[in-house]
């Protein structure tokens, strides 16, 4: 029995990669909507809090933006295929991010240590950039040496690291513990970033799984007649 054009192009909508990433979509406008809506609000309360090291923060921001953004098109089969000069540019732009925002991000948390903030925070931001930096470097290592497979591999764990922000904040707000105290707000950081590495394996492993059942059985070959 044949498959239709259409059935066939259905499925390919429900694909599980782009299911995730549907998901990430939603957890990024949860994120913009309920945490970083004073950037449109010059009277937002928030703003006298971020004025001190607004200048550092501004490029966190931005580059991190850039990285969370551009991400997911590195996944993209049919950019990788039809336009590899702009993978390849895209993803140059993904490691620039990573590499400003990761230390940024660590610079800003270790900066308010002078308003208050807890040591355990600055340790939470410096293990998430050094993994962020750490497996974005061996993604980039691996494609300079041709390495395809391997390079998809450890960008996958580079971009679940990312992710991290995302994260935090999605279950600090739906669990309604915004305002529970920073004990409960590290413990969330410190899950995350625990278990971060540990996801993007379980999403490589579902990856091979799902590609070892596709591929098409090998035929036998026939027993020599007498």
């Amino acid at each position: 029995m044949s498959t239709s054009p259409m059935a066939i192009q259905r499925n390919s909508w429900l694909r599980p990669k782009y299911v995730l990433f549907a998901f990430i979509g939603l957890m990024l406008a949860y994120v913009l909507a309920h945490n970083e809506s004073f950037l449109i609000n010059p009277r937002d309360p928030e703003w006298p809090h971020i004025q001190p090291f607004k200048w550092w923060l501004l490029p966190h921001g931005l580059a991190g933006a850039c990285a969370l953004l551009l991400g997911p098109m590195q996944f993209s089969d049919r950019l990788r295929q039809r336009f590899t000069k702009l993978h390849r540019v895209v993803g140059r732009f993904y490691v620039v991010g990573v590499f400003i925002a990761a230390p940024m991000g660590f610079y800003v948390q270790f900066y308010q240590l002078r308003l208050g903030a807890t040591r355990s925070f600055s340790a939470a931001a410096a293990v998430q950039a050094i993994t962020w930096m750490a497996t974005t470097a061996i993604a980039l290592a691996f494609i300079l040496k041709g390495k395809t497979q391997q390079h998809r591999q450890w960008m996958t764990r580079s971009f679940a690291v990312a992710l991290v922000f995302l994260e935090v904040r999605v279950i600090l707000g739906v669990a309604g513990w915004d305002t529970a105290g920073p004990g409960v707000v590290e413990a969330v950081v410190w899950f995350c970033n625990a278990v971060s590495i540990f996801l993007a394996d379980v999403v490589l492993q579902l990856q091979e799984l799902l590609r070892s059942r596709k591929a098409p059985a090998k035929p036998q070959p026939q027993a020599a007649q007498a």
